[in-house]
């Protein structure tokens, strides 16, 4: 049985890695450790409901601040992700258990007791199920919206790129608010970073988003500091503007363990406004750029800022 709280177990495929040494992190990225009353009440609320967060697999910095306000993104499909991307901290390897038919019922009662007027749902990749979870991810979308009618729904989900290209259709019927697919890093990187995944199959999917729903929201996301360029920056937001994609967040990379993909540098705040203000002039509506932004960092206000983004710009 294995001990996910044990890095060598939580990631077999990496324990020969040689280390990677982890650089002192600057003065801008750091934070301090959850301790409100705010932070208690949430861990509480998805320990009593069997849930699983991406705040806490993916080790988040930002899991203080937003669970003090009752903000906390809900990961489906278990806790154990079929890739092997070398900067994740989701544990890896072959799933233990099916999908549970019961829990888009419990994350719909976590966030009804939370009273989110929005919320972010992601999940591992299951390379292992025919549909990739398309539908487990349709089930939570409707048990959500039955128990919490005013609340917006943003999915970040997988690329489905095993799957038969019909299953983007079932997640997309059942209406999410936004959907959030990142590309992670610039395609140079992806042999070494995201070596499951394709950089124009992402890309492609959501651009697919659009074709079917043209009103629906959309967002990526990539992680800076992994060793990419300012040019390579800049042509993936030429290529995500033209997949006709709404929303983009980039962050710094951090370094889960010495096992995983190094740090190349930190990137400094004035660089990441530098990238926001690029970002705005190729026509995003929304950009999220700085050192702690992550995909669902304040993504509630965040999506209230897009929608009235949209309006401004096309009435």
């Amino acid at each position: 049985m294995r001990d996910l709280k044990i890095p060598e177990q939580r990631h077999p495929e990496k324990a020969r890695r040689p280390d990677n040494p982890q650089p002192k992190k600057p003065d801008w990225i750091r934070v301090k450790a959850p301790v409100s009353q705010g932070y208690k009440d949430t861990h509480k609320i998805m320990r009593d409901n069997g849930l699983v967060t991406v705040c806490e697999e993916a080790g988040c910095p930002n899991v203080g601040e937003c669970w003090s306000q009752g903000h906390a993104t809900m990961m489906i499909m278990g806790e154990v992700c079929t890739r092997a991307c070398t900067f994740c901290n989701i544990a890896t390897g072959k799933p233990p258990e099916a999908l549970d038919a019961f829990e888009p019922g419990r994350v719909a009662h976590a966030v009804e007791k939370l009273g989110l007027n929005h919320v972010v749902i992601t999940s591992v990749d299951r390379d292992d199920i025919e549909d990739g979870g398309a539908e487990h991810f349709a089930q939570t979308i409707r048990a959500v919206r039955h128990r919490s009618p005013g609340t917006t729904i943003e999915i970040l989900t997988p690329d489905f790129i095993r799957c038969d290209p019909s299953v983007l259709e079932v997640v997309v019927e059942a209406r999410p608010d936004v959907f959030n697919h990142n590309l992670e890093t610039v395609p140079g990187l992806y042999p070494e970073v995201r070596p499951g995944a394709r950089y124009f199959h992402s890309l492609r999917l959501l651009q697919r988003v659009k074709e079917l729903d043209p009103t629906m929201f959309t967002k990526s996301g990539i992680m800076v500091g992994l060793g990419e360029d300012r040019q390579s920056v800049i042509q993936v937001m030429e290529d995500m503007r033209a997949a006709d994609i709404d929303f983009l967040t980039i962050g710094q990379y951090l370094q889960p363990t010495p096992k995983h993909h190094r740090v190349d540098r930190f990137v400094h705040p004035d660089e990441f406004a530098s990238y926001e203000k690029a970002a705005y002039g190729k026509g995003f509506l929304m950009v999220s750029a700085t050192p702690l932004t992550r995909s669902s960092y304040h993504a509630g206000d965040d999506f209230a800022r897009l929608r009235a983004a949209r309006q401004a710009k096309f009435g």
